[in-house]
């Protein structure tokens, strides 16, 4: 393997939802010039930002025509046919290249990904990226050392090369079952690492988790009102997160509403809040918001602000034009989070922070095998009707459910893949461990 002596690699992502983007967020020190995007370059062709401009439109389009009434589900099916991963089971042969791997091998024949190699050639660098479609590229063109970060727990056949075992790319994979698919694909074991996804520094406090630690033990605390999560499970926490016994007692239930990059299902908000509306009041829950970068989900949660709980510090908006001060202030938020309300997206990995989620409905194929994983390992559970917010909520609530889903979620979630993958990069190689804690 290729390391770098600088300590600097090329890192690769693709503006297509904030997934990609947040995946090598945590890898940012160690990018050389700062993290590239492709199809945003400034040594790429006018043709080429076209042609990502309009992929990314139409994802986009597509993504928020999915919640749309009548027509949503076709126009839907164009993007998530030709996205579609096979039925995980039963095992067997799935090496034969695909027409999407052929479509993206010609593309990358025609210019898709020039301008991002054309950058990544004036260094003989490692190349790390969270997007297929660079990898493939810098496999084709022959840059020495390639890794590529899963951000699913699942993949389409378009991640792997079209002869697999020729290819050079290195996986750093999140989870077993996107590891089982890449060698279902072809790959060779010796070319994947089950690490984990890369979750942000400033939400573990180091190898050792402590500000985890810190966090979860005040989360599970609010989490179970009746104790009856802890008469089940209070030694075990003990035995893994200490004995904690100091908690901050005016802090208020928390939720976190996120909607993706495209803006899909921002009017369930005005549902969630329309049942809340009196716990807000009253003083007895908190509620963010997560517009991201978008300005006209901004506005749309700022009305809706307005409209239900003008005036009321426990609502709160989260938006940033910038892609990097949102996710500093996402992660921000949180420290203090002790639900997450999202669609199956890569945010699914966060409940490795001991974070239940609420599963909105999926948007593709990979989100409905993210939402299948989450609750393969008791980390999430399904929406029910937002319309009735405050009686399920509350109830699960009672019944110390969000707080086995955190402590599921801790225990079976990888929360190392930071380290595990810088581990690699800058070493050649990660420890492994026994513990729910070293994974």
């Amino acid at each position: 393997m290729e390391t770098s002596t600088a300590g600097k690699f090329w890192i690769v992502s693709a503006d297509m939802g904030y997934g990609h983007q947040r995946a090598v967020a945590p890898l940012k020190d160690y990018a050389e010039g700062g993290i590239i995007t492709v199809g945003d370059s400034a040594t790429i062709s006018k043709s080429e930002r076209r042609a990502w401009k309009r992929m990314l439109f139409l994802y986009e389009a597509l993504s928020r025509a999915s919640s749309l009434p009548v027509i949503g589900k076709p126009l839907f099916g164009i993007l998530n046919t030709l996205l579609k991963i096979p039925a995980y089971y039963p095992f067997r042969d799935l090496s034969h290249p695909t027409f999407q791997v052929k479509r993206l091998e010609a593309a990358i024949d025609n210019g898709l990904c020039k301008g991002m190699l054309d950058e990544v050639m004036t260094r003989r660098l490692p190349l790390v990226t969270s997007f297929f479609a660079p990898a493939i590229a810098a496999d084709m063109s022959g840059v020495g050392s390639v890794y590529c970060i899963i951000c699913d727990s699942d993949i389409n056949r378009v991640w792997v090369a079209k002869n697999p075992y020729e290819s050079r790319i290195i996986y750093f994979s999140p989870c077993g079952r996107a590891t089982r698919r890449l060698r279902l694909y072809g790959v060779p074991p010796e070319r994947i690492h089950t690490t984990g996804f890369p979750l942000p520094e400033e939400l573990l406090g180091g190898r050792d988790l402590s500000l985890l630690k810190h966090n979860l033990s005040q989360r599970l605390y609010l989490l179970d009102p009746k104790r009856k999560f802890h008469t089940m499970h209070g030694k075990s926490v003990e035995y893994f997160l200490g004995d904690r016994t100091e908690f901050n007692k005016d802090r208020l239930l928390t939720i976190t509403y996120a909607v993706g990059g495209a803006g899909a299902q921002k009017e369930t908000a005005d549902r969630i809040l329309r049942s809340l509306e009196e716990k807000l009041k009253e003083g007895e829950i908190r509620i963010n918001l997560i517009a991201g970068t978008k300005e006209p989900v901004f506005r749309y949660f700022n009305d809706l602000k307005k409209k239900y709980a003008d005036g009321n510090e426990n609502l709160n908006i989260v938006f940033e034009p910038s892609l990097a001060e949102y996710f500093k202030k996402f992660n921000s938020v949180l420290h203090e989070t002790d639900i997450l309300w999202t669609k199956p997206s890569e945010l699914s990995f966060y409940s490795a922070l001991g974070i239940p989620i609420i599963i909105s409905p999926p948007i593709g194929s990979h989100e409905k095998f993210n939402r299948i994983w989450l609750r393969e390992i008791n980390a999430g559970i399904k929406q029910i009707d937002p319309d009735h917010t405050s009686d399920w909520l509350f109830d699960l609530l009672n019944k110390g459910r969000f707080a086995e889903l955190a402590w599921s979620g801790f225990l079976k979630g990888r929360k190392l893949g930071t380290y595990k993958i810088t581990d690699i990069l800058v070493n050649g190689f990660t420890s492994a461990g026994e513990s729910p804690l070293e994974r």
